[in-house]
C-alpha cells in the first residue's frame, strides 16, 4: 500500500519515441541506427537483403516504403487546388488525353470519366459559398474542359 502511495507522489515521466521530428527529420539519438541499418554498397540486381528466405512477401516492405519516401522531405500541403488538379489528372487519365503511368498507353474509360466529372461536379455543389474566389474559379474551369471533352469523346465513340 506504501509503494502505492510513493509511485503517486513521485509522479511519472512521459519520454518521446518517435524517430522524426515534427520537421520529418530523423532525430539525432536515433541516426546511428539508421546509419547502421543502410547498407554500404549497391546490391546486385535481384538481390534483396531483406527478402525472407521462405519466398513469402517481406512483412516490412510497405513500412520500409514509408520510411523511405518520408525520408525524401516533408510531403507537400494538400490544399483544394491541388486535390481538384489531382481529380482533373485522374478524369483526363481516363479520357485517354493522358497515359497511364503504369502501363505507359492512353486508354480512354468513358464510364469511369463521367464518374469521375460527376464527383466533382457534386463537390462544386458541395462547397458553394465555403470557396474562395480562386478555388471557385478553378473548379469552374476544370468542369467546363473535362465536360467538354467528355462530350468529344463520347461523339467519337459513336461515330
Amino acid at each position: 500500500m506504501e509503494r502505492e502511495e510513493e509511485e503517486k507522489a513521485r509522479g511519472f515521466k512521459v519520454e518521446d519515441r518517435r524517430r522524426f521530428s515534427s520537421e520529418g527529420d530523423v532525430k539525432p539519438e536515433f541516426r546511428e541506427d539508421s546509419a547502421a541499418a543502410a547498407p554500404s554498397a549497391p546490391e546486385p540486381a535481384g538481390h534483396s537483403r531483406t527478402a525472407p528466405e521462405s519466398g513469402s512477401p517481406d512483412p516490412n516492405r510497405a513500412t520500409h516504403a514509408a520510411a523511405a519516401d518520408h525520408a525524401h522531405g516533408p510531403e507537400p500541403e494538400v490544399t483544394f487546388g491541388a486535390f481538384m488538379v489531382g481529380l482533373s489528372t485522374q478524369a483526363l487519365m481516363l479520357l485517354g488525353d493522358i497515359a497511364d503511368p503504369e502501363t505507359g498507353a492512353a486508354r480512354a474509360d468513358l464510364p469511369g470519366a463521367q464518374q469521375l466529372i460527376d464527383i466533382i461536379g457534386m463537390l462544386q455543389r458541395k462547397t458553394q459559398g465555403n470557396l474562395d474566389r480562386d478555388e471557385a474559379q478553378l473548379i469552374e474551369t476544370i468542369l467546363f474542359e473535362l465536360r467538354m471533352k467528355y462530350v468529344e469523346r463520347a461523339r467519337a465513340a459513336t461515330r
